[in-house]
């Protein structure tokens, strides 16, 4: 029996191709159509992988970004069996990212005046002047984890282990476990949570484990710029952590997670 995790933390196709592009450092009016489409292909494996529910808007981009990797293999007379003219197929899709990464922009600039508001002092307040320049840091994003996540598995190499061994494994355990950590650390980094994972399966339960807390609003992941180190905080005192696993556990009837049903050595 897998262990089938549905989660509301993944925002939606769009901002996983604007990511995949700036990871690329590609122009988004010249997105090489054919290696976007292995890499994004190869995040919904991952997602599959990992038994997590992915969403059919993914699906059908996965399906526009195969037909337009198609077209570009196609030479340009004219007009095509469509009626359309000779222009450049990833057009749409080029101004569909265009407007949406205006979108988040805009949304990223009323965040940037909500804080900056939050910064003025009427008269009579009291004023804390800290010395030295604050650290900017950003929010990341799922995709971000899913990123260092790979990072991760490439790094690490697992033993072949032909002994059979009846293991199971709890996702409810391992977020005990990561708020065990951050409850004594107060922050670490994406990658110690993984240090003491002996095999595969341990990580990817760890990671299960991450995006569950997450979701449940008990963690926060936050980075000095994309593509940086990723540190990961606790949002809440332990008394509500308590209360929210327990909710947790009471709530999702969580099958123990046998190593063989997750992935197979070869997989990723």
């Amino acid at each position: 029996m897998s262990y089938q995790l549905k989660l509301d933390i993944f925002e939606g196709p769009l901002d996983l191709l604007l990511h995949l592009i700036r990871e690329q450092k590609m122009e988004i009016h010249d997105i090489s159509v054919s290696e976007i489409s292995r890499q994004y292909l190869d995040y919904l494996g991952l997602m599959t992988d990992l038994n997590l529910e992915v969403a059919g808007e993914y699906l059908v981009m996965a399906a526009e970004l195969t037909r337009l990797k198609s077209k570009m293999l196609l030479p340009s007379h004219g007009e095509n069996e469509d009626g359309e003219d000779g222009t450049d197929p990833r057009a749409e899709l080029t101004r569909r990212l265009m407007e949406y990464q205006r979108y988040k922009s805009a949304a990223g600039d009323l965040r940037q005046l909500e804080h900056e508001r939050q910064q003025l002092f009427s008269r009579g307040s009291e004023i804390l002047v800290e010395e030295g320049e604050e650290e900017v840091i950003v929010d990341a994003t799922v995709f971000d984890l899913f990123s260092a996540f790979k990072e991760v598995l490439n790094q690490r190499t697992f033993k072949e282990d032909y002994e059979v061994k009846i293991t199971t494994l709890s996702v409810s355990a391992h977020i005990s476990r990561v708020l065990d950590i951050l409850n004594e650390h107060e922050s670490v980094t994406f990658e110690s949570l993984f240090d003491e994972s002996q095999s595969k399966q341990e990580v990817i339960v760890t990671f299960l484990a991450l995006l569950e807390l997450m979701r449940m609003s008990l963690i926060r992941v936050q980075q000095g710029s994309q593509f940086e180190t990723i540190r990961v905080y606790p949002t809440a005192d332990q008394e509500t952590q308590k209360e929210a696993l327990k909710d947790y556990v009471e709530s999702e009837v969580e099958p123990e997670l046998n190593p063989e049903t997750l992935l197979k050595p070869e997989t990723l």
